[in-house]
């Protein structure tokens, strides 16, 4: 790990990069469409166009989970912090929303907040924007994979531990993955940490559908940038007219599936290797599981955490929950 400071801040921001293994995008995209049933990773979608793009499906009036969660946290902010307690250690796992952890950074006025993500530009420039935002916070950003084990880079227990982990991010990772994901988090908290982690909630099924297939086309065109990217990054030959956006609520497994489906049969090349696809076959790019409040507690349970408080809005959309860890 090496740390350094930005002094060109009011507050310096301390910056603690443990130099996560960057992905093999190559060796994960023949990998999956290697396989019995096509796969990519989600994380994929990211790049600069994809994220560009993932900005514009949060302002969708289909899109309810990020407007929803932020109203949540607006209304009951004051609560959530009450619950954390104040002068804590905030760690922020993903800097996601910006927006998000202003609201929450307003009510909880911690004592050092430490944000983790994978991308270290990104990381950085986060940092930087809510250090400039609110000069008396320490801020110590962490370039770290939060999806793999990891120490915090300050050893401070003269503050309680708490963890912010918005957008329903846990809902990317299959329950049992998801598992343990949260016992890696209380790890990090340790014995009475709290976990504020947003959750979106099991509705009808003609609200989910439509909030992963708008009307105008964007969670779509997210979808295609993957093929986008594997032509322009690994010399891939996908002709985009030959495949479609795919999205639909598998009720046995309580998530949404995103997939790009094939038109017709067709062989691909990729990075010199060559992929048949069958008429109608698809490429599973993304899952999204959605939980009751007792499902997701009884997730949470499984991984050392006790349920303290739920927030949800009006009409039960999405969910904001308090854990603590009592393993």
């Amino acid at each position: 790990m090496i740390s350094t400071t930005d002094p060109t801040t009011a507050n310096p921001i301390y910056f603690h990069d443990y130099h996560p293994t960057p992905s093999d995008l190559r060796a994960e995209v023949l990998a999956g469409l290697g396989r019995s049933r096509k796969q990519l990773s989600p994380k994929w979608f990211y790049d600069a166009e994809g994220s560009k793009l993932f900005d514009a499906i949060c302002e969708l009036p289909e899109y309810y989970p990020t407007r929803t969660e932020i109203a949540i946290l607006r209304e009951h902010g004051a609560e959530m912090a009450q619950r954390l307690g104040r002068e804590a250690l905030l760690v922020e796992l993903g800097s996601g929303s910006s927006l998000k952890i202003r609201v929450l950074l307003e009510a909880l006025q911690p004592a050092l907040y430490m944000p983790v993500d994978i991308s270290s530009e990104h990381l950085q420039q986060s940092a930087q924007a809510l250090a400039a935002t609110f000069p008396k916070l320490e801020v110590h950003a962490v370039c770290a994979d939060y999806s793999t084990p990891f120490e915090l880079p300050v050893d401070d227990h003269q503050h309680p531990r708490a963890a912010f982990f918005p957008g329903s991010s846990i809902g990317n990772f299959e329950p049992t993955d998801a598992e343990q994901l949260l016992r890696r988090v209380g790890a990090i908290l340790g014995p009475e940490g709290r976990l504020l982690i947003g959750v979106d909630l099991i509705k009808d099924r003609e609200r989910l559908e439509r909030a992963y297939n708008d009307a105008a086309g964007v969670t779509a065109a997210f979808n295609m940038n993957l093929l986008s990217r594997i032509n322009r990054e690994l010399d891939g030959g996908f002709d985009l007219s030959c495949f479609r956006h795919e999205a639909f609520f598998n009720v046995e497994q309580s998530r949404i599936e995103m997939h790009l489906l094939s038109t017709c049969d067709q062989q691909v090349e990729v990075a010199g290797e060559t992929f048949s696809f069958r008429e109608g076959e698809t490429v599973h790019t993304e899952c999204s599981h959605k939980y009751s409040v007792d499902g997701f507690h009884a997730l949470a349970a499984r991984a050392g955490f006790q349920p303290e408080q739920v927030w949800t809005d009006p009409e039960q959309l999405f969910s904001v929950h308090c854990l603590v860890y009592r393993p």
